[in-house]
């Protein structure tokens, strides 16, 4: 009985805990394997939009997919990468700083005199 719940704690654990995936390179079994409510057809569904349309911009594009809908979306968002390279996300509370004015960096040329 021990071993059978330390094993669904394990499976808990490790859905909980999944890797993000990219979304414009993987295949469809790692997509399948990393996001929620999707299998393995919606993966390739997802694979096969990419290929006809081209990459994912935005998150939101997979709602495009035949059966990818909002709240599905909602639920993996935090697990979706666009790139190999994750983006930071905001901290609540702190607003970036403003771009300074931008700075002349090349002098006009004068005018030649007429003579």
């Amino acid at each position: 009985m021990k071993k059978l719940m330390l094993l669904m704690l394990l499976l808990f654990v490790s859905n909980v805990m999944a890797t993000p995936v990219n979304i414009n390179t993987a295949d469809a079994k790692s997509i399948a394997d990393a996001l929620t409510g999707i299998g393995i057809k919606k993966a390739e569904a997802i694979v096969k939009y990419r290929t006809e349309k081209g990459v994912f911009n935005v998150v939101e594009d997979l709602t495009n997919v035949k059966g990818i809908g909002q709240k599905t979306l909602d639920k993996n968002k935090k697990d979706i990468l666009l790139s190999d390279t994750p983006v930071a996300e905001p901290v609540a509370g702190v607003e970036p700083k403003a771009a300074g004015e931008a700075k002349v960096v090349v002098e006009p040329a004068k005018a030649a005199k007429s003579k």
